[in-house]
């Protein structure tokens, strides 16, 4: 499963955070009547959480675990009060009543719920001890920097958990080296009904659309709702896929804000296997696409060829989703998106790579629509 590293301040945060079993960012209120970038980015994670995926926590310098994201009702991830998905729903006289959260404030706009799994150990493990390791698989991690959380893929999560266990393995069945958990909160949830508490992309669409032209006013908006469509859904031309993050790093270890980063990342298995089978990469425009974004992909296919598919584009759907294509960028698709690659030993297969593929989105009805355009 995939799972979350999610930073705090102090061990005193953690314990009350793991006591409760649900974890809720502080966000700022937007400053206009539409969700900003940053709200936008922190609303695309929770979009693409599930119920079994990991969770971790950062605090000065060690990680702690082990939890997992569970449904409390239908989902593991819900707004906090009615108005909360509404950029300036803070302001109303209603929301305070609407509180899913005793505790919480109007920052508080949408929480995840989890459980220990087994246990969340006191000990915690520093993060030099975890990428020391020159054979391991953590990629995220080293680029947690000025987040609150970061999603990490399925072989990360795992390594980690196997880690955390490993060190722990005296305190398995020691509960004074546990943090407590009460299970008071998750039962109060599972009595409400939490229909108008779903977190699902429709509010960001709503508050970010141009009604003129049925364009995204930001590209976030537009990497969100793309998180959320193609983790739970299985919507043409993308079809299913099993994990799916945003803003993944896709270059050569440098300083973080240098760093290239991929719109949306993500892989799906062989049905009934663990064993990978395609990865996906989508790079958004919230309006025409242009040449730069071509180059950009193409640098990115290269880069999961290798790091990823073991230099088997045969792996890899690459998708530019935009507004609109003009005759330039669909000629360089057409004419350039190509690569030359083998497979395989004695024979040898010589195979063509062209799987990079234009799609148009619409905002229709508060949703996106999505239709493949011909090179």
């Amino acid at each position: 499963m995939a799972g979350y590293l999610i930073t705090l301040n102090d061990e005193s945060s953690l314990a009350e955070i793991v006591k409760s079993g649900f974890y809720s960012t502080i966000m700022s209120s937007p400053q206009y009547s539409s969700w900003g970038i940053s709200h936008e980015g922190t609303f695309a994670d929770y979009l693409s959480m599930k119920a079994g995926d990991f969770v971790f926590f950062f605090v000065k310098r060690k990680i702690y675990g082990c939890g997992k994201l569970v449904n409390v009702g239908s989902d593991c991830k819900y707004l906090n009060y009615t108005k909360a998905g509404i950029p300036k729903g803070d302001q109303t006289d209603s929301y305070a009543n609407t509180r899913l959260i005793e505790s919480g404030n109007s920052g508080n706009r949408c929480f995840c719920t989890f459980v220990p799994n087994p246990a969340f150990f006191k000990k915690g493990i520093d993060m030099d001890a975890i990428l020391q390791n020159k054979d391991n698989p953590f990629r995220s991690v080293r680029t947690l920097w000025k987040l609150s959380f970061i999603k990490m893929d399925d072989d990360e999560s795992d390594a980690l958990f196997r880690v955390l266990m490993k060190v722990n393995e005296d305190n398995i069945n020691n509960t004074e080296a546990q943090f407590a958990f009460n299970q008071a909160f998750h039962s109060r949830l599972s009595r409400l009904v939490l229909y108008e508490y779903k977190l699902q992309r429709q509010f960001l669409i709503s508050s970010c659309k141009d009604a003129r032209t049925n364009r995204l006013k930001h590209e976030m908006a537009l990497e969100a709702a793309l998180c959320e469509i193609l983790s739970n859904e299985e919507r043409e031309p993308f079809g299913k896929w099993d994990y799916i993050s945003h803003q993944v790093a896709a270059s050569p270890f440098k300083p973080i804000d240098y760093m290239d980063k991929m719109d949306v990342f993500g892989y799906r298995y062989i049905p009934g296997y663990d064993v990978k089978s395609k990865y996906l990469i989508a790079e958004l425009k919230k309006d025409c696409a242009s040449t730069d974004i071509v180059e950009q992909i193409m640098k990115y296919v290269d880069w999961v060829s290798n790091e990823y598919a073991n230099k088997d584009y045969s792996m890899i759907e690459a998708y530019i989703i935009a507004s609109d294509f003009d005759d330039e960028v669909k000629a360089l698709v057409k004419e350039h998106c190509i690569r030359n690659f083998t497979k395989g030993f004695r024979p040898t297969e010589f195979c063509v790579w062209n799987n990079l593929k234009m799609v148009r989105y619409e905002v229709v009805d508060d949703d996106i629509a999505f239709s493949v355009v011909e090179a």
